[in-house]
């Protein structure tokens, strides 16, 4: 546990020794879901650090009333107590947000970012397009509502979530309906230019072939805007999930950026 103070604490999972990479869930979603990559992170010789979010399993705080700085502070927080230097960052899909938001408000906390699924913020120059969609939006949403039945949950996590032939409900347990309303009035609260650009750390920008959250089509917005500072990586047979679709692909794409952007080879 990192314990802030007035009520703020942040439950971790760690696990081995050496560089320090800390894994950022989606919306809605807590920690466990990065354990795919934290294990064999582990394994090969990094220090992995998967906090709970404010407000999901053991880690506590207020939610109301939040912007994506609050929830990066619990992140900043964190790199601080493991205090071994700046850590490498990977979020998943919302967790790109406020990874980027550590990177932008405390770039002395953060050696590299790996962003995987994540909307840039953005559309294209010359589009006026929103970011993600209403409707888009609306199935995200549905996927973590707990309230509705499960078929129409499964509906919407098919949609939104998996590629054609993936098996969406992998997904149906894992959600918290309070953080993800409580994280999307976040998103809404901050203006993407407090956080695009992520600082000045490199940015692995891992994009799926099939997702509809963040398009094939939007995958240059942040190298158009950030320039070489962002390398694109594009993972086959997957959608927004990404991470229980392919993760010996996440897996092998991040160890290789290590490799040929920071000269970190696997153990």
């Amino acid at each position: 546990m990192v314990d802030r103070g007035n009520g703020i604490a942040i439950e971790c999972w760690t696990r081995g020794s050496g560089p320090l990479v800390v894994l950022l869930p989606s919306l809605g979603r807590g920690a466990r879901d990065m354990d795919e990559l934290a294990a064999p992170l582990s394994a090969a010789g990094f220090r992995t650090v998967c906090p709970e979010p404010r407000g999901n399993a053991g880690s506590t705080g207020p939610l109301e009333d939040k912007t994506l700085h609050d929830w990066a502070q619990d992140i900043a927080a964190v790199i601080e107590h493991e205090d071994c230097g700046p850590a490498f960052l990977i979020g998943h899909a919302h967790g790109n947000w406020i990874a980027r938001t550590v990177a932008s408000d405390r770039p002395d906390l953060v050696r590299g970012l790996m962003l995987l699924a994540g909307s840039a913020g953005k559309v294209p120059r010359g589009m006026t397009a929103a970011p993600i969609p209403p409707d888009i939006r609306a199935s995200i949403e549905g996927s973590g509502n707990m309230d509705l039945p499960d078929a129409q949950r499964l509906a919407h996590l098919q949609r939104v979530f998996f590629a054609p032939g993936n098996d969406a409900r992998a997904w149906l347990k894992g959600f918290n309906t309070r953080l993800m309303t409580q994280q999307t009035l976040a998103q809404k609260r901050t203006p993407v230019d407090e956080f695009f650009a992520g600082g000045h750390a490199p940015i692995l920008n891992m994009q799926a072939e099939y997702d509809v959250v963040a398009p094939p089509s939007y995958a240059n917005v942040l190298r158009d805007e950030l320039g070489d500072r962002v390398t694109n990586l594009t993972i086959r047979n997957a959608a927004h999930a990404l991470i229980p679709e392919q993760p010996e692909a996440v897996l092998h794409g991040i160890l290789d950026y290590l490799d040929t952007r920071f000269g970190i080879k696997a153990a």
